[in-house]
Order: C-alpha cells, then structure tokens, then sequence
C-alpha cells in the first residue's frame, strides 16, 4: 500500500499525474505483477490521452485564472484519479483498499500543498513555484514506479 499512498501524494498537488502516469506504465508493462489495474490502462490511446492532459495541467497551473486545487471539482478529480492510479498499483486482491488509499491520501494532501504554494507566489512568482512543483510532482511519479514497478524486486 505504500506506492498507492506516495502516489496519492503526488496526486495531492497534481490531478492527472498519477493517472497518466500508471497508464503510461501500464501500456508499457511496467506495473508490478499481479496489479489491480484496470485493462483499458494498459491501451496506448489512453496512455495518450492522459498524457495530454496531465500536460495540460501542468501547462494550466502556470495560469493567474487557474482555480485553487482545494476548489470542489479539483478534489474530486484528485480522489477519483488517484483511487485508480492507486488502485493499479495494489496488488489485485487488494485494489480496493489501494483505491482508498490513494484517493483519501490525495485529497488530504491537497490542502498542505494548496497552502505552502500559496504562501511562497508572493515572494517567488506563480510560474517558477509552479515549475518547482511540477519537477517535484513529475520526479516522485516515476520515482514511485521506479521503486515499485515491474521487476523492481518490491511489492507494491
């Protein structure tokens, strides 16, 4: 359940990362064994797809209009994204329970994200704190699935 929390974390501060990051890895067969994902994860149109938008929000973020994470449809979008993405990287039996765990984490992280970002634009700008989180959000995704995924030697 580990890698379903880490990466409910990741998904506290960016929706679609977390998505697009286990369907990418899923396309490529590189989620841990006997994973709880669903299969349409695996197609290469979704792996796309939800890279597209996971760079569209990376992209949206820089934005003066972009809405606070915490915004209602934000958090929903967190928690469903992250119980999938959590849920593919339970063992099967187990999905459930990495789904809760991954959507619950998300949405708690949410809020300590949402603060600290807003208390550093006023010093440092909203693009470059912007980007800072995005390398961070970006190197924790793959870091998880480094650490996690297929033939990694650990269990998810």
């Amino acid at each position: 359940m580990l890698a379903s929390f880490l990466m409910g974390l990741v998904g506290g501060q960016r929706a679609m990362t977390p998505l697009a990051t286990v369907s990418v890895a899923a396309s490529r067969g590189l989620l841990p064994a006997d994973n709880g994902a669903p299969r349409i994860l695996a197609s290469p149109w979704v792996a796309a797809a939800t890279l597209v938008l996971a760079v569209a929000e990376l992209a949206g973020d820089k934005q003066k209009d972009a809405p606070d994470r915490i915004v209602p449809i934000g958090l929903v979008a967190r928690f469903v994204t992250s119980a999938i993405a959590g849920a593919s990287l339970a063992p099967r039996q187990q999905r459930w329970l990495g789904a809760a765990v991954g959507a619950t984490t998300a949405v708690a992280a949410s809020y300590p994200g949402w603060r600290l970002r807003v208390a550093t634009i006023p010093r440092y700008g909203q693009t470059p704190t912007g980007l800072v989180e995005d390398a961070a959000v970006i190197l924790g995704a793959f870091t998880i699935l480094r650490s996690f995924g297929r033939g990694s030697g650990r269990s998810a």
